[in-house]
């Protein structure tokens, strides 16, 4: 039986899914839909999609403007704690759900609404994201997922569904992947890209240049940090979100930022992504190399560790979980000492480091020079060696024996 609900805000994009979405929410549930998108970055994506909203069955619709939020408090801790899931996934994706479904949940409370709803599908990632936020912040609130609830298998129905009830999509059958996009990245799923052993079609990407079309010449770029965070650029001091988007254009030029993944679900499949993240991988190259200047070893250590900590819970939707409040707080405490400045050359598809200097710099050339010094008694080193190797000398003797 359908729990009775009257008013419903949807994480609205006006792609095939939440298009779709619209029309059977109310039709399955008889309620009133606020539809809700989030720009964090979207571009051309948001033109004219209250008309479409609104001729598709919506109240209304709220655009909200959430770039620099989404810079400032979610990409930049991740730039700071230098977060890649499995290796490789700068998160772009994982970052920008915890930002959307917290501004739907202000908006539900705005509007009294008693349920809220998004378009993830039951098999994937965001599901958990958008819901482990929304019951953070509200506890009980009501969420509809209609992938895990409607008669529709696959994208090929809602294509076919859409086409019945005169609803106006992009999609076809014969492009049926899923892309999503913001200011941190794009990200590309589904139909074709669905086969592993398959390259991506060169047309889909949106953010970069393909590594060998990129510019034939190499291009310097100096990015300041202050505790950890990007401020500039060639000297010039810009904001989070300009910040961003200039390393974006940069990145694109030179093929930067490319990745094509099968990752593990944290519902436990596997699944291929491809990704375009040029700003941020330039900003994570630059950010290490700053960090090994300023940084005391053990600290550094310590950041790593939790670097993983810090990806793997934002992949699987924690942002608000209490030991992820936590774990940004001590990744806070290990930037104090990370300003300064990083140069790196881009060319076709790398980032290289070129230079980087730091006030807080912990390197001393008096005593990593192989020139004479006055500093360092090399003798001191062979008591230091003996002491580490005195276990291995006692288990040799043990085993020889």
């Amino acid at each position: 039986m359908t729990e009775k609900i009257k008013k419903v805000v949807l994480a609205y994009s006006g792609g095939l899914d939440t298009s779709v979405m619209l029309h059977w929410l109310r039709a399955q549930y008889g309620c009133e839909v606020v539809c809700y998108c989030a720009d964090v970055g979207q571009g051309e994506e948001l033109a004219g999609l209250e008309e479409k909203a609104l001729k598709s069955g919506a109240s209304k619709l709220y655009v909200e403007d959430l770039r620099e939020e989404f810079v400032e408090e979610y990409v930049w801790p991740a730039v700071k704690a230098n977060a890649l899931y499995e290796g490789v996934y700068l998160l772009g994706t994982s970052l920008a759900r915890p930002v959307i479904a917290k501004r739907q949940i202000e908006i539900a409370r705005r509007e009294g609404a008693d349920a809220v709803a998004h378009g993830a599908t039951g098999k994937g990632n965001d599901q958990v994201r958008f819901e482990l936020t929304y019951y953070a912040l509200e506890p009980d609130i009501k969420v509809v997922a209609p992938w895990r609830e409607w008669e529709f298998k696959g994208r090929s129905d809602l294509i076919a569904y859409a086409k019945e009830h005169d609803i106006p999509v992009t999609a076809t059958a014969e492009k049926p992947y899923s892309t999503d996009r913001n200011l941190m990245h794009v990200s590309y799923e589904g139909g074709i890209l669905e086969d592993p052993w398959a390259e991506p079609p060169a047309d889909i990407f949106q953010m970069t240049a393909a590594p060998e079309k990129a510019r034939a010449e190499a291009q310097y770029v100096v990015i300041g940090f202050e505790k950890g965070v990007p401020v500039s650029i060639d000297g010039e001091k810009l904001g989070a979100v300009e910040m961003l988007s200039t390393l974006n254009r940069l990145g694109g030029e030179h093929g930067v930022g490319r990745v094509d993944l099968v990752e593990n679900r944290f519902v436990g499949m596997k699944s291929r992504g491809v990704y375009e993240t040029p700003g941020v991988t330039i900003l994570q190259a630059a950010h290490r190399a700053l960090e090994s200047l300023a940084l005391d070893r053990e600290v550094l250590r310590m950041r790593d560790a939790l670097s993983l900590k810090f990806a793997e819970s934002a992949y699987y939707g924690f942002w608000f979980a209490p030991e992820s409040e936590l774990m940004r707080a001590t990744i806070d405490a290990t930037q104090e000492r990370v300003t300064g400045e990083v140069r790196v050359k881009l060319y076709r598809g790398n980032v290289i480091v070129a230079g980087r200097r730091s006030p807080n710099s912990l390197y001393q050339e008096k005593l990593a020079t192989f020139e004479a010094d006055t500093v360092y008694n090399q003798r001191d080193a062979e008591g230091f060696i003996k002491l580490n190797a005195l276990r291995l000398r006692t288990l040799a003797k043990v085993n020889a024996d």
